[in-house]
C-alpha cells in the first residue's frame, strides 16, 4: 500500500497497530497487509521493521511493502511490545529525519553576525518524538535513510546537523516534483562536496582581490559612492566556481544583471573591465572618447568580456541596469532567449542567465515576482536562471521585520518551486558548496534556482552614509568583526594548507596590481575602451543621430503587389481538415474578397502583410502581451483553433520555404516583466520585428519604469540601440476612464534627443509601412504607436493594396487638397478623431475646413507640416483632439504647431485647441456624456463656436 504520514499522525498509527496486534479484524484491509508486512516473521525468525525508501515521492516518509527479496535487517527479537516499541522508534526516527529536512535550516548558522537570536524549534528536538537521553545511543533501523543502515539517536543528530544545520540552511521539501526533490536530497545527503588545497588557496586569492579593490577605492576615492561589496566577498570566489562549472557543462554564453550593490568589483574581477578603466572613471581627468550621449553613473554601466577556462572560452555580459534595482531582470532573460535563438541552442544549454539580486530588493519588488513567473512558459522559458542574493540583512536603512513579512528575503521563489540554498557568507567553502549543487540542479532540470549569500554590509548604503544613525547595534559588531579574507586565512593556516608567508604574498601581489593600474589610470594610459555595441548580430547597424532627427530620409518601405498577394492567399488559407470557427471562417472570406479586389483592407489584415512581408524577406517576428493571439478586441486571430479538437493553426507559419519565425505569444497577466523581457529580446536581436501589445493602452501605466529607465533613455545613458514596437490601443470610446487613454502625454513628454518614435496612423496602410520601417532605417529606434480599437471595423479607416505597393512609404502627415480660396479653417488632429471630423465632411460638405493629419508625432516633421499648410496661410489654425485639453497631444504640438505657421508667415501666429475642457480623468464613465462631448468638439471645428466649460457639458 501507499500509505503517507507526519508526526502528528504517528499516534493515530500505533493505535492502529495496538487495534491490530487485538483484532487484525479491526482494521481497514490495506492496514491489515500493511501491518503483516511489519510484524511477519525474516527466513531466520526475526521480525521485520518497515521498509521506508529514501527515493521517496511524497512529501511526507511513505510506509511500503519490502521489496521481494530484500535484505531483512532485524530489528529485536521479542514479545509484542518489544516490536510494538521498535517499530516506533523506527518511525519516530524517520519523523526526525523528515523535519530536519523541511526545518533544518532554522538551526542552521547562517548568520556571520551572529545577530538573529533563533529560538530551537520543538520538532527538531529528539524529545518531541518521545526520545530520551538514555535512548540516544540505542540502534534504530533506518534502512538507507541519511545513508544509514542501522544508526543511534545520536548519530542521526550529528549526520543532520552536518547536512542542514551548521553554515548551510536548505530549503527543498516544497518542490512538488519528486526527481527534483529528491536529487536535492540525494546530492546533500548522500554525496560529499570536497575542495583541493589549490582551489582552498585560489578562493583565498579571489577573496583578497575582491577585499583589495574595494578598500584600494574606499582608500583613493573616499567619500565617493561605489556601493561596494565591503562584507560580500565571497561572491567573487562563488562565481569564480560558477563560471569554471558552467564553462565545463558547455555554455559559451553568460548573461548577468544584478543592481549597484558590488557591481564594480563584478565588472572588474569578473567580466575583465580593466582596473585602469575604472580608476579613470574615479580620477575624471580625461574626457572619454567614446562615450555618446548623457552616460551614466560608475555602478549602472554594463561590459562584455571573454574568458578562457580549460580551453572554453566563455562570452560573459553585464547588462547595464539603472538604480530602480530589479529592472533588469527580465531584460536579462530577453537577451538570454533572444540569443538562444541566435545560436539555435534549442535545447538552451550553451546561453544562460545569471541574475543577483540584493535581499530588500528581492523581498520587496514585485517585478522579481513577475519575471519568476515567466520562468516556465512558453515564450519566455530559457533553460533556468541562476539566481544569487547578496544578502546584506539590511535594506537601505530598513531591517528586515519592516521591510517583509516572511522569514526569509527568498520566500518569494518558493511560489514557482525553486529550491534554495542559504548560506553563511564568512564561509566559503559552504557557499562553493551551495553553488556547485546549484549549478548542478540548473544544468540537470533546466529550472531557476536559488542562492542567499548571507553576509553583511561594513559600511552605509553608500560608502558616505553613517549607517550606526539606524543600525548602532550592527555596525557596532561589523566593526569589530574581522574580513571574510582574515578569518579564511586563518583556517587555511591552521589546516596546515597554508603559511603565513604565502598569505602575506597573496595580498602583497594583489596591492602591487592594483597600484599598477592606478598609475597607469592617472597617467592616461590606455584608459577606455573602443565601443563594442554595433558588433556581431548588431554588423550592418549604424550609429543613430543624437539630436532630434528628420524624417525626410524614411525608407521605402512598399512591397511588390504580387508578393503581397502570395502572401494574402496563405493568410487566408488553412488545411482542408481543419475545422474553422464559423464567425473566423466569415472573416477569413472577407479578407480574402478586400485582397483580391484590392480595396476595404482594414487594420488586421494590413498588420497580417507587414508581418507576412517581413518573414517572407527572412526576418523574425514576435509579438507578445496578453491576448495578443486573438487580439483584445478579436481583430487579429493570429492563431486558429480548431472547434473540434483545439489544434492550433498560424497562417503567418506558412509564407514561404525559407520564411523567417513567427511568435505570437499570449503573455501572462503582467506588463513589466514582459514589457522587460521584450526589450531585452530585441536589443539581442536588431534583425527582427520585436513588439509588446498591451491589451489596452493604459496597461503601460504597469510597466513605466521600463519605458523611464530603458525605452526613453537607454540609447543616451548606455549607447544601446532598440527597435522594439509598443502598441497601445488608444481612443476616448465612452467605456470609462480607463482603457481609454494610452497616456501619450507621457511619451511625448519624454521625447528628446532622437530618443526612439512616437505615432498615431490612421491608415492601415500607413500603419504596415511604419512596421516594416523599423527594419527597413539603418539604425534602431524604439515606436511607441497608438492603435485603434473602433477603427479597427470602421468603414472608412480602409486602404487600397496601391498604398502597400513597392515604392510607397510612411506618411507622417496627411493633407488635404480643399480649394485655399474656400478654406477659412485648418484642423491639425491625430488619430480616432479624423474619422469624426471626416464623417462630418461628407455628410455636410464642408468646404471651409481642412482637416489635416499629423501621424507621426516625433520626430516632429516640420518641414512636411509647412509644405502641406502652406497654400492655407491666410486660415486660421487649430489642433483638435478628443483627449481633455491637459492630456493628448496639444502641450507637445502647440509651440512646434506655432514655430510651423511663423515659417509659413502666416496670418495667425498662433494655433488654439478644440478639445475636451482640462480634466483629472482621461474620460466620462457616462456613455450619453462621451457622446455629447464627441459632438460638441464636431461642432466647434465647423462652426466655429468657443468651446463651452465642463460644468456647461454636464
Amino acid at each position: 500500500m501507499n500509505q503517507s504520514f507526519n508526526v502528528q499522525n504517528v499516534v493515530y498509527i500505533e493505535s492502529l497497530f495496538d487495534a491490530f496486534l487485538n483484532d487484525p479484524s479491526s482494521v481497514a484491509p490495506e492496514w491489515q497487509e500493511y501491518f503483516q508486512t511489519m510484524s511477519s516473521p525474516g527466513a531466520n525468525g526475526e521480525i521485520i521493521s518497515p521498509r521506508v525508501s529514501s527515493h521517496s515521492t511524497q512529501n511526507f516518509i511513505p510506509l511500503s511493502r519490502p521489496q521481494d527479496g530484500a535484505a531483512a535487517d532485524a530489528l529485536p527479537q521479542g514479545d509484542v511490545s518489544a516490536q510494538k516499541y521498535a517499530i516506533r522508534d523506527s518511525i519516530r526516527a524517520l519523523m526526525l529525519i523528515r523535519n530536519y529536512r523541511v526545518r533544518g535550516h532554522l538551526h542552521a548558522n547562517l548568520d556571520p553576525l551572529n545577530l538573529e537570536k533563533r529560538e530551537r524549534h520543538p520538532e527538531l528536538d529528539p524529545a518531541f518524538y518521545g526520545f530520551k537521553e538514555e535512548d540516544y545511543d540505542r540502534p534504530i533501523y533506518l534502512d538507507g535513510v541519511l545513508g544509514l543502515e542501522r544508526a543511534s539517536i545520536r548519530e542521526v543528530l550529528a549526520k543532520l546537523t552536518t547536512v542542514y544545520a551548521k553554515n548551510v540552511g536548505i530549503e527543498f521539501m516544497h518542490i512538488q516534483d519528486p526527481e527534483q526533490k529528491n536529487w536535492v536530497q540525494e546530492h546533500v545527503e548522500n554525496i560529499p562536496f570536497t575542495l583541493t588545497q589549490d582551489q582552498k588557496k585560489r578562493i583565498l586569492k579571489d577573496l583578497v582581490r575582491a577585499e583589495y579593490f574595494e578598500k584600494f577605492l574606499h582608500g583613493k576615492f573616499q567619500g565617493a559612492k561605489r556601493f561596494g561589496l565591503d562584507g560580500g566577498e565571497t561572491l567573487i570566489p562563488a562565481l569564480e566556481a560558477l563560471l569554471d562549472q558552467v564553462a565545463h557543462q558547455g555554455v559559451t554564453d553568460l548573461v548577468v544583471g544584478m543592481a549597484h550593490r558590488g557591481r564594480l568589483s563584478v565588472l572588474t574581477n569578473i567580466i575583465g573591465k580593466p582596473y585602469r578603466n575604472l580608476f579613470a572613471k574615479f580620477l575624471n581627468t580625461q574626457d572619454d572618447p567614446y562615450a555618446i550621449g548623457s552616460g551614466d553613473v560608475k555602478y549602472h554601466l554594463g561590459y562584455s568580456g571573454d574568458r578562457q577556462i580549460d580551453g572554453h572560452n566563455l562570452h560573459l555580459s553585464l547588462v547595464s541596469n539603472p538604480s530602480h534595482l530589479e529592472a533588469v531582470d527580465p531584460v536579462v532573460l530577453g537577451k538570454v532567449r533572444a540569443e538562444q535563438m541566435h545560436h539555435n541552442d534549442h535545447d538552451r544549454r550553451k546561453i544562460m542567465g545569471l541574475l543577483m539580486h540584493g535581499d530588500a530588493a528581492f523581498a520587496g519588488q514585485g517585478l522579481v515576482a513577475e519575471t519568476l513567473e515567466l520562468s516556465d512558459l512558453n515564450g519566455y522559458r530559457t533553460g533556468g536562471t541562476i539566481h544569487i542574493v547578496i544578502n546584506n540583512q539590511i535594506g537601505f536603512t530598513t531591517s528586515p521585520p519592516h521591510s517583509r513579512s516572511s522569514p526569509y528575503c527568498t520566500d518569494i521563489a518558493k511560489g514557482i518551486q525553486s529550491p534554495i540554498f542559504h548560506a553563511n557568507g564568512d564561509d566559503p567553502e559552504a557557499v562553493l558548496r551551495v553553488f556547485h549543487l546549484a549549478i548542478e540542479y540548473r544544468h540537470k532540470f533546466q529550472q531557476d534556482v536559488v542562492v542567499d549569500i548571507i553576509c553583511y554590509r561594513r559600511y552605509g548604503h553608500n560608502e558616505s552614509d553613517e549607517p550606526s544613525f539606524t543600525q548602532p547595534l550592527m555596525y557596532k559588531a561589523i566593526a569589530s568583526h574581522p574580513t571574510t579574507s582574515t578569518l579564511y586565512e586563518e583556517r587555511l593556516i591552521k589546516d596546515g594548507v597554508l603559511s603565513e608567508q604565502e598569505g602575506k604574498s597573496i595580498r602583497d601581489d594583489v596591492q602591487s596590481y592594483l597600484q599598477s593600474e592606478y598609475d597607469k589610470a592617472v597617467k592616461g594610459e590606455d584608459c577606455f575602451s573602443h565601443p563594442h555595441w554595433l558588433k556581431g548580430l548588431w554588423q550592418g547597424i549604424e550609429p543613430s543621430n543624437v539630436g532630434d532627427v528628420t524624417v525626410g530620409d524614411d525608407p521605402k518601405t512598399g512591397v511588390e503587389s504580387k508578393t503581397l498577394k502570395k502572401i494574402a492567399e496563405k493568410l487566408t488559407t488553412v488545411p482542408d481538415d481543419f475545422h474553422l470557427n464559423s464567425k473566423i471562417k466569415r472573416q477569413l472570406t472577407a479578407k480574402e474578397k478586400m485582397l483580391s479586389s484590392g480595396e476595404g483592407i482594414d487594420w488586421a489584415t494590413a498588420e497580417a502583410l507587414a508581418f507576412g512581408s517581413l518573414l517572407h524577406e527572412g526576418h523574425h517576428v514576435r509579438l507578445s502581451g496578453q491576448d495578443c493571439g486573438r487580439g483584445t478586441f478579436s481583430q487579429r486571430h493570429a492563431v486558429l483553433v480548431d472547434q473540434e479538437n483545439e489544434k492550433k493553426y498560424v497562417p503567418l507559419d506558412f509564407i514561404s520555404n525559407k520564411q523567417g519565425d513567427f511568435e505570437v505569444i499570449d503573455s501572462p497577466l503582467a506588463e513589466a516583466s514582459v514589457l522587460g523581457f521584450e526589450y531585452g529580446y530585441s536589443g539581442a536581436s536588431p534583425q527582427n520585428l520585436v513588439l509588446w501589445e498591451g491589451q489596452f493602452g493604459d496597461f503601460c501605466n504597469g510597466a513605466q519604469v521600463i519605458i523611464d529607465q530603458f525605452l526613453s533613455s537607454g540609447e543616451m545613458k548606455w549607447s544601446r540601440q532598440n527597435g522594439l514596437v509598443m502598441l497601445l490601443p488608444h481612443g476616448l470610446e465612452g467605456q470609462g476612464p480607463e482603457h481609454s487613454s494610452a497616456r501619450l502625454e507621457r511619451f511625448l513628454q519624454m521625447c528628446a534627443q532622437g530618443n526612439w518614435y512616437v505615432a498615431n496612423c490612421s491608415t492601415p496602410a500607413n500603419y504596415f509601412h511604419i512596421l516594416r520601417r523599423q527594419l527597413k532605417q539603418k539604425f534602431r529606434k524604439p515606436l511607441i504607436l497608438m492603435t485603434p480599437k473602433s477603427l479597427l471595423r470602421h468603414k472608412l479607416c480602409v486602404s487600397t493594396l496601391n498604398e502597400f505597393d513597392k515604392g510607397t512609404s510612411f506618411n507622417p502627415i496627411y493633407g488635404d487638397n480643399r480649394a485655399p480660396s474656400k478654406v477659412r479653417k485648418v484642423i491639425l488632429c491625430s488619430g480616432k478623431v479624423y474619422y469624426d471630423l471626416l464623417t462630418e465632411v461628407l455628410e455636410n460638405n464642408h468646404e471651409h475646413v481642412a482637416v489635416m493629419r499629423l501621424e507621426q508625432f516625433y520626430p516632429f516633421p516640420e518641414k512636411e507640416l509647412v509644405d502641406a499648410m502652406g497654400p492655407y496661410k491666410d486660415a486660421e489654425f487649430y489642433w483638435c483632439q478628443e483627449e481633455p485639453e491637459n492630456m493628448g497631444a496639444w502641450h507637445f504640438v502647440d509651440r512646434r504647431y506655432e514655430q510651423v505657421l511663423q515659417k509659413l508667415e502666416a496670418k495667425h501666429k498662433r494655433p488654439q485647441v478644440i478639445s475636451r475642457p482640462a480634466a483629472a480623468s482621461p474620460a466620462t464613465g457616462l456613455l450619453k456624456r462621451h457622446e455629447q462631448e464627441q459632438k460638441e468638439i464636431v461642432r466647434q471645428v465647423f462652426d466655429g463656436v468657443k468651446r463651452p466649460t465642463l460644468s456647461a457639458m454636464k
